[in-house]
């Protein structure tokens, strides 16, 4: 019995990658490297500093992945204040009120920062719906790697039969799964070249998972 959702965050409540995309290669113009589309498609639902490890290796740079890591916050920090297109995916927040209104568990897990994780909580005001919000940010292994969720579940106070996943990349629905959590994926027009196949349902809008229509 459904009792508690997980939520990602980019890509599924925010859309923040734009912002991200241009601060990541904001970043990669200051050390120089080129990033092909591919390389960085691989990157979607991972945590910043695995990204920034993964680019110095294989750039072999000078900098260390926590310069990197500055360098990005720094960018994006900019443009989330600055941006004005900014703003909830379509019919997110009703579905957060909805499953809200009708008793569920909420807990955000993603593999952003907790200061951008506040950031977006507070310009929406969405702390109000949620009981806890983790960031990947803070733990040993990112997405795809389980532990995000799991933790997620723990939060909640649900045994993980009791808990649902909404993600948007391939990693996040791996990470869901390889935690042992059905999964619905969330196949938006911002979320390019990724893999739904391991997701337990696919959807491309929000009205299609209302309480109503999987309680």
């Amino acid at each position: 019995m459904l009792k508690a959702v997980l939520f990602d965050m980019d890509g599924v409540i925010v859309d923040t990658e734009p912002l991200h995309r241009k601060a990541y290669f904001k970043m990669f113009d200051e050390v120089n490297i080129d990033v092909s589309e591919s390389l960085y498609d691989s990157f979607t639902g991972q945590a910043t500093l695995p990204i920034c490890k993964t680019l110095c290796e294989h750039f072999q740079l000078q900098e260390t992945p926590e310069t990197l890591v500055a360098l990005k916050r720094k960018h994006f920090k900019y443009l989330f204040e600055n941006d004005n297109d900014l703003a909830l995916i379509d019919g997110v927040h009703n579905l957060i009120k909805d499953y809200y209104n009708n008793g569920l568990t909420l807990v955000l897990a993603s593999s952003a920062s907790m200061p951008n994780i506040n950031r977006i909580f507070e310009r929406f005001d969405l702390d109000k719906y949620f009981k806890a919000k983790i960031s990947g940010a803070d733990l040993k292994a990112s997405k795809p790697h389980p532990e995000i969720f799991i933790k997620a579940a723990q939060l909640a106070s649900e045994p993980k039969e009791n808990c649902m996943v909404i993600e948007d990349s391939t990693n996040g629905i791996k990470a869901a799964k390889a935690a042992g959590i059905y999964c619905v994926g969330f196949k938006s027009p911002h979320s390019e070249n990724q893999d739904y196949s391991k997701a337990d349902k696919v959807i491309t809008s929000f009205d299609e998972i209302l309480y109503s229509k999987i309680a």
